[in-house]
């Protein structure tokens, strides 16, 4: 799909998407070799924003599975549409019919990962991008081995349904749990950290063009100090672009003490963080982030 790595790397940044040279070896490399991408890091890094991405990219469909606790085969694979079963049976039996096997094809709902199987072409297999992996129960990992191994679900009363091609599939997991070693040995892994001072800026720079290059650096500054301290969560990728976009719409130009703290609900997303950011501490993260200007 693509000819080298500097072509991926193009690729994505065409689509606005900054990503360093590991991340682009990786995909080509899950592209390439046609072998499931697992994604990790902390949330707000941009793993759920590569699949969507690589959609865009192959110009091709993108199908999500969203991971939940309690996720099982019929909100992932398939079910049989029960409802029109019965109609049909009762159908047959009202007209002196024979009863048609409603244990066919036309029968069965396809969820997500089977869509991914069946809905590609030649050109243009899906993306299926299984997003929070770890959020779903172990035996998830076990289900999706078949899958992952040979790109085809078993179901007993059709057979086998094989995917050719097979879809581009990009797992992500914000580490929660440990996923499985044997899903993890199908999969190619890339762990995605928090952006450098540069390649936040630059990702400010791409997604958020309306905010001035100054503003910019004393957002990525007071963003990069506010994740080194001891707080519970810090801030990801996802909340530096909302807070850059928030303070664009209110005019900032310059980072305040007052403003910060108008604002800062968009960027910390807990309590006691806020708390331990609120008073002095604040002050003193707002005037390094603007001397850095």
């Amino acid at each position: 799909m693509f000819a080298s790595i500097d072509d991926v790397q193009a690729g994505l940044e065409a689509q606005q998407y900054v990503a360093d040279r590991g991340l682009a070896a990786a995909v080509f490399l899950g592209l390439s070799l046609r072998k499931p991408l697992l994604l990790e890091g902390e949330a707000g890094v941009g793993k759920t924003e590569v699949g969507k991405v690589l959609a865009s990219m192959l110009d091709t469909r993108l199908i999500r599975l969203q991971g939940y606790e309690g996720i099982d085969i019929g909100s992932a694979m398939y079910e049989w549409n029960y409802a029109r079963q019965i109609l049909a049976i009762r159908m047959a039996e009202a007209g002196g019919h024979h009863v048609p096997d409603v244990f066919s094809r036309e029968f069965l709902i396809s969820r997500p990962i089977l869509q991914a199987l069946e809905g590609g072409s030649e050109h243009s297999p899906p993306v299926l991008l299984i997003d929070e992996l770890d959020r779903a129960d172990d035996e998830f990992d076990a289900f999706l081995l078949e899958v992952l191994s040979d790109f085809q679900v078993t179901i007993p009363e059709i057979g086998t349904i094989r995917a050719d091609p097979p879809p581009v599939v990009v797992i992500t997991s914000n580490r929660t749990r440990e996923l499985h070693d044997a899903l993890k040995r199908r999969c190619l892994y890339h762990w995605i950290e928090y952006p450098s001072v540069q390649k936040e800026i630059a990702i400010l720079r791409a997604r958020a063009p309306a905010i001035t290059a100054s503003l910019r650096r004393q957002i990525v500054e007071f963003v990069q100090r506010t994740r080194a301290l001891d707080i519970y969560k810090p801030p990801g990728t996802a909340e530096t672009l909302d807070w850059a976009r928030s303070l664009a719409l209110l005019g900032v130009d310059d980072l305040d003490e007052d403003t910060t703290r108008l604002t800062l609900g968009i960027l910390i997303k807990n309590q006691e963080d806020l708390a331990q950011l609120h008073g002095p501490l604040l002050n003193d993260l707002v005037e390094a982030a603007r001397r850095t200007a």
